[in-house]
């Protein structure tokens, strides 16, 4: 997702349209070699046989076809293409390429990707889960609830040791769920999520509570979205910001970090992680934070 950000930020830019297209072979053509029999766990649901994506893992994510000036840009998720660039002929002799090698739906314009919306401004592409979050409010039979103005209480603790009661296992993991693919317009939550994904094993009410709350936080942020424009001369430099606890998770003492990544003044990409050792001071735990940055930083360039 974080490609598709950045192609959609270039496209902002330089004023280009967005065209969406389905690979409609894409699964019937990947093939398994072996038979394969599966048990559903419980509380889990099933996204896949085991080959389903495994021709996918290697494969990147981002093509460019052009020479001395830039052509035709593709992101690629799985079997949705997103196709842009800055001769609309270009795109078009594209697409008719891929029609005729595959089997394909044109989509036309990009307006719906990844239960995304995409809006196309005069000069802007806004980003929102308006639709998904109003069915996400409703399956937890909170869309008339009143909303409150931060994801979650402040200086909250919480510990996967409760005396709490016990509460649905898979509803559990069916909201927290929901609320983390949230999170890819909506780095405000991006911290709260990560931190209700902890207790995914054994949920007790006051994790569920911490839960409501941030749906309480997006009720009042519902068509809230993420604005990408043409960027001021000059402005076009990669920056970060990461920051992180000492200790917080209350079980095992480690920190956690969260980083956000901006081109200019948009935002690109941000993660949420707990760090993997146990850091021995403040100072330590910024210093892996900042490590963590640096390496997505590279990635990203």
């Amino acid at each position: 997702m974080e490609s598709i950000r950045m192609l959609l930020t270039v496209a902002a830019q330089e004023g280009w349209l967005v065209h969406h297209m389905d690979v409609k072979s894409a699964f019937p053509n990947g093939k398994l070699k072996e038979e394969v029999y599966v048990w559903q766990p419980p509380g889990l649901s099933l996204q896949g046989t085991k080959g389903s994506f495994k021709w996918w893992a290697s494969e990147h994510d981002m093509y460019m076809q052009g020479s001395a000036k830039l052509h035709v840009v593709v992101g690629i998720y799985v079997d949705d293409l997103i196709i842009t660039g800055m001769n609309p002929a270009d795109i078009g002799a594209f697409k008719e390429e891929m029609c005729r090698l595959f089997w394909m739906s044109d989509l036309g314009l990009l307006s719906y990707y990844l239960r995304i919306e995409v809006k196309k401004g005069q000069n802007t592409i806004t980003l929102g889960q308006a639709v998904y979050v109003k069915k996400l409010l409703e399956k937890a039979g909170m869309m008339a609830c009143k909303p409150i103005s931060t994801p979650m209480e402040v200086r909250l603790k919480l510990s996967t040791k409760s005396t709490t009661p016990e509460v649905d296992v898979t509803m559990y993991r069916s909201l927290v769920g929901s609320l983390r693919y949230l999170v890819h317009t909506s780095p405000d939550i991006a911290f709260v999520v990560g931190y209700v994904s902890h207790f995914m094993e054994k949920p007790w009410q006051e994790h569920l509570v911490a839960v409501k709350h941030l749906l309480r936080y997006i009720t009042g942020t519902v068509d809230y979205g993420i604005v990408y424009s043409k960027l001021l001369s000059g402005d076009n430099r990669l920056m970060s910001y990461s920051d992180s606890d000492w200790g917080g998770d209350a079980d095992e003492w480690r920190s956690t970090a969260g980083m956000i990544f901006f081109l200019g003044r948009l935002p690109v990409t941000w993660q949420y992680q707990k760090q993997k050792l146990v850091a021995l001071s403040t100072y330590e735990a910024e210093y892996v934070a900042g490590v963590a940055g640096a390496c997505q930083a590279m990635w990203l360039i």
